[in-house]
């Protein structure tokens, strides 16, 4: 792991210490999402490892990113961060607007988020076996092809929309 990735891992288990995913520590989700993205690079592993900081860290800026990790970073987390909203659909629509007008260098992010979508499937689907009225993974299903439209990009990351795809159809 580089110095960027190391940096962003530490910097995240310390923002989400006391926040659990499911039973788990965060920390587990956050390192499914590196090792999703891993094949895209250091920068996209240091945006996995960073990407839920400002949605769900109590007084988490964009500005401390920026100071901490850069500009690019910053402006990546961002754009993983659902956008506020009365309710989830109302989020999910303002912020696949915000990703359908993402272009070039930060195109990055929509990997990051892509693959974070794919995480929360994945395991999803582990707990539906267990719980078969498990509400999240229809909640998935239908928002999938809107979040499609927004958040792909043709050969960005093919693997990852294969999988997705083929876990929600």
């Amino acid at each position: 792991m580089n110095e960027l990735v190391t940096k962003a891992r530490k910097h995240a288990e310390e923002a989400h210490r006391d926040q659990k995913y499911g039973l788990c520590p965060y920390l587990r989700h956050l390192e499914d999402v590196a090792a999703i993205v891993a094949s895209h690079g250091d920068e996209a592993m240091a945006i996995a490892y960073l990407h839920d900081v400002l949605e769900d860290v109590k007084g988490a800026t964009v500005r401390e990113l920026v100071e901490a990790f850069g500009t690019k970073i910053a402006e990546c987390v961002k754009i993983c961060t659902d956008e506020p909203g009365e309710n989830r659909p109302e989020r999910k629509r303002k912020t696949n607007a915000k990703m359908a007008g993402v272009k070039g260098d930060l195109e990055i992010a929509l990997v990051v988020k892509a693959a974070d979508r794919l995480a929360n499937v994945r395991e999803s689907v582990r707990s539906s076996l267990l719980d078969p009225d498990n509400k999240h993974l229809p909640k998935y299903r239908a928002e999938h092809p809107e979040f499609r439209l927004a958040a792909h990009r043709p050969g960005l990351c093919d693997e990852i929309w294969a999988e997705l795809d083929k876990l929600l159809s």
